[in-house]
């Protein structure tokens, strides 16, 4: 059974000129899923749920995405990871103010992102999001964001 340990605050900036707030939750996967030898790399992951407001665009969202990081251990204190992922968003309105069309509710989110990670199990990092539903419904204009976040460890 997966526990929360992690909470993530996070702002955001569409390509339609619009601010995003997510606040998301974490669910490691409790398991390393690769490491090189001599342990300089670690691949490892969790699941995350969120919610996120899209000012502006009269828009909410809710989500759920495994993500997989690769984490570059040292002997310091702050370990660099890159972090990939594809889940399943559900928007209340697909029409975002008559600005972009997603075509329907539910969307596919595809998710990069590069950070660092503190002793403390604390993080910061940089996001890029894309929305789409993958030519399930027309039109399928999509939308993308970048976002800064704030990880804190439970």
């Amino acid at each position: 059974m997966y526990a929360v340990d992690g909470i993530t605050l996070e702002g955001g900036h569409t390509n339609e000129s619009t601010d995003t707030l997510r606040l998301g939750l974490q669910f490691d996967f409790g398991r390393t899923l690769w490491q090189s030898d001599g342990g300089g790399a670690v691949l490892g992951g969790y699941w995350d749920a969120g919610y996120t407001h899209w000012s502006g665009l009269d828009s909410d969202s809710l989500s759920l995405t495994p993500m997989f990081t690769l984490s570059f251990p040292g002997n310091g204190g702050v370990t660099p990871f890159l972090e990939a992922g594809i889940g399943a968003a559900v928007f209340s309105e697909s029409d975002l103010d008559n600005r972009r069309d997603l075509g329907s509710n539910f969307q596919f989110e595809d998710r990069l992102g590069a950070g660092l990670r503190f002793t403390s199990g604390a993080e910061v990092g940089l996001r890029y999001y894309h929305y789409s539903n993958a030519g399930i419904e027309e039109p399928n204009q999509g939308v993308n964001k970048a976002a800064v976040y704030y990880r804190h460890p439970i």
